[in-house]
């Protein structure tokens, strides 16, 4: 393409709604254009963009077996009441109605459909398993839709489903899965890690989160350097700490004035004694109950484990009303000695202590020596609490260490979830009725591209890597005025594009530092800069974007020197 002919309407000035470096760039370097809040228009370059993920992600999917199809956005309420989910996703979840006042919603997500789809057609063992896939758009109504792509009201996804028989072959899917999208994140240029993660609404066992990391990244991702293990913030897990109690004799329970005391570090300050031994008591609500979660002192409850713990739709803390209601104290002042008609909590560590610190339930006031099932019983054990930085790797004991991730990819065992409530089954070789196993599998597409510019730019614009790049080269004449120049920089450009090296000749009429600057805007991964010295000494100016590296080549050597340095970037 000629560039006078293009849509590639470029910023000087940062937009004032723009908060992180992809979303900056993408409007500064004109790949989008904001149509609502959280709704994006996709101008050209932004289009091969995302043409080149998805043919990427098309490619590893079909490799693996995949088979693509196409399912409807708009879906009925009664396939999302029968799953139960319509209220599940609550407000996140755009509803709409037909003319004949029936409900629908704009899919977020497309497990519904095709469990449907595969109950109603899939009969026989012999048909499974099956690798489903698509690739559209999404919708969700996002309280606060930020960060550009990265969070936005609609986006594109890929979305592959797998049928199976069993578990064990539902193993051999979600295996298949996992390396498909490693191949896809690698072959798009990008650092990431595949990480434990939570299930959420999607619902499931086992899955795992594909996080690219940069430090813009919304998610914590903990990870081990010596083995394997990585999980994301929600989902992290260590090995419990051992030796922090000072004794092991019961002691009495003991009331401790504490005026104006509430936080665990302030109590544990004003006591004389380290935070680890105080007990944290959170009151939360959820949608059935108000429940007491129960945290070391020196530690932060996880409310994602939590809400899974509790098995509960909602959860959220209690306000200072609530608060007093429930336990007759004012928050900062609550413990669990004493508590009736509260469902009590307790991380695993808590458990470990003896002749803790906690609130006594009484303003300006907390019990000493409070040791668990002594003074309390908690309804559950269970690791509800924030895992950090140095604590050890639940695998092998190394420091965990921490990092920003951007979630591109997810992978889930849904197992029976779906294809029990609706009715999705198979006949076995023995002509038993059995429900299918299913995986689900999901791609950011969108989200990946902005990902890509959060872990790829500097302080002049986006660092293309070359197989998402929307051209591989920009071919640019310092003179287009001149009409040598300008017939050399068209033969180059002509005979690149011939051998697949998709390029852009920058015909316009602009100073060659406003081009120069547009590219390295852009982010071409090669700029290939033809000028008096081309017309006068045959030779052209190569440059790198990604390390600033500039060669001069000879122009009857430039288009075999690029088709050299292309697979490096």
């Amino acid at each position: 393409m000629r560039a006078s002919q293009m849509l590639i309407p470029t910023l000087r000035e940062v937009p004032a709604e723009a908060e992180i470096v992809s979303h900056k760039l993408l409007l500064r370097a004109g790949f989008i254009r904001k149509t609502a809040s959280g709704v994006y228009t996709y101008l050209p370059l932004a289009h091969r963009v995302l043409k080149k993920i998805m043919q990427i992600v098309r490619e590893e999917m079909d490799r693996q077996g995949g088979q693509e199809m196409l399912m409807p956005i708009i879906q009925p309420a009664e396939l999302w009441l029968a799953s139960g989910r319509w209220h599940v996703y609550g407000p996140e979840l755009f509803r709409l109605k037909d003319r004949h006042d029936r409900d629908f919603c704009l899919a977020p997500t497309h497990e519904e459909v095709i469990t449907i789809t595969v109950g109603n057609e899939v009969r026989s063992y012999k048909q499974l398993p099956l690798l489903l896939y698509h690739i559209t758009n999404k919708y969700r109504d996002e309280r606060r839709p930020r960060f550009g792509l990265m969070r936005g009201r609609e986006f594109i996804m890929k979305d592959l489903y797998s049928f199976d028989r069993d578990e064990a072959a539902l193993d051999v899917s979600y295996q298949k899965m996992h390396e498909a999208y490693t191949n896809v994140f690698t072959r798009c240029g990008l650092q990431f890690r595949p990480v434990e993660a939570d299930s959420g609404a999607i619902g499931g066992s086992t899955t795992h989160e594909f996080m690219v990391l940069a430090e813009s990244g919304e998610a914590a991702v903990l990870y081990c350097s010596v083995c394997d293990y990585a999980a994301n913030a929600e989902k992290a897990t260590t090995q419990p700490a051992a030796g922090l109690d000072p004794g092991s004799q019961l002691l009495e329970l003991q009331e401790a004035s504490t005026p104006g005391k509430k936080s665990a570090e302030e109590v544990a300050a004003f006591l004389g004694i380290e935070p680890f031994h105080v007990i944290k008591t959170m009151l939360y609500k959820t949608d059935k109950e108000v429940v007491a979660a129960l945290v070391r002192g020196d530690r932060d409850v996880n409310e994602i484990k939590l809400l899974n713990a509790l098995k509960a739709i909602n959860l959220d803390l209690a306000d200072e009303a609530a608060v007093r209601q429930a336990t007759g104290a004012p928050a900062g002042y609550v413990g669990p000695v004493g508590l009736k008609n509260i469902r009590i909590v307790a991380d695993p560590e808590v458990m470990a202590l003896t002749n803790a610190v906690a609130g006594a339930n009484k303003q300006d006031a907390h019990l000493k020596n409070v040791s668990p099932n002594r003074d309390f019983k908690p309804a559950m054990v269970e690791d509800i609490r924030i895992v950090k930085a140095g604590e050890p790797c639940p695998k092998c004991g190394a420091r965990l260490q921490e990092a920003r991730g951007i979630e591109v990819g997810q992978i889930f065992k849904l197992g029976t979830k779906y294809s029990k409530t609706l009715g999705a089954g198979f006949l076995d070789e023995n002509g038993k009725e059995k429900p299918i196993v299913m995986g689900c599998y999901g791609i950011g597409v969108s989200r990946t591209m902005a990902a890509a510019i959060e872990q790829n730019h500097d302080q002049d614009g986006i660092i293309w890597p070359a197989n998402i790049a929307p051209y591989h080269a920009v071919v640019i004449p310092v003179a287009p005025k001149d009409e040598k120049q300008l017939n050399l920089a068209e033969t180059l450009y002509r005979e690149l594009n011939r051998l697949g090296v998709e390029s852009v000749l920058d015909d316009r009429a602009e100073r060659p530092g406003v081009k120069f600057k547009d590219a390295d805007l852009i982010g071409y991964p090669l700029r290939i800069v033809v000028g008096n010295k081309a017309v006068e000494e045959g030779l052209v100016e190569i440059r790198r974007r990604r390390s600033g590296q500039t060669d001069l080549i000879p122009l009857s050597e430039a288009v075999a020197k690029v088709q050299e340095i292309l697979p490096t970037l």
